[in-house]
């Protein structure tokens, strides 16, 4: 279950998406599905972009969940990483609005 989000960040997110107009329980389960796509989309992409030798740190810092390493990690490790992240949802909130189109078309 996805958990609750402001109702305005939902309905940008649902507009942005091209699903405004679906019930709230397709709207959040689309949502939700996107979420967890662009998450992995950007993990890997920034992954990508690691050395070879500081992926078992990344793995180490990840299993443990403390986010606040993790973010002194990645500043240390991959400049921009936030910028490769960002054009990532970018790109996979594209490709999500392009697949929609088709299938509503």
């Amino acid at each position: 279950m996805m958990p609750t989000m402001p109702d305005d960040l939902t309905k940008t997110i649902a507009t942005q998406l091209g699903v405004a107009d679906l019930p709230s329980a397709e709207q959040e389960q689309i949502i939700a599905g996107f979420g967890a796509v662009a998450l992995k989309s950007a993990t890997l992409a920034v992954l990508q972009m690691l050395p070879e030798g500081k992926r078992d740190e990344f793995a180490t810092l990840a299993e443990a969940g403390d986010a606040a390493a993790i973010q002194v990690f990645l500043d240390r490790e991959v400049p921009g990483h936030e910028a490769i992240a960002s054009a990532t949802v970018a790109d996979e909130l594209k490709r999500l609005t392009q697949s929609l189109t088709a299938v509503t078309a």
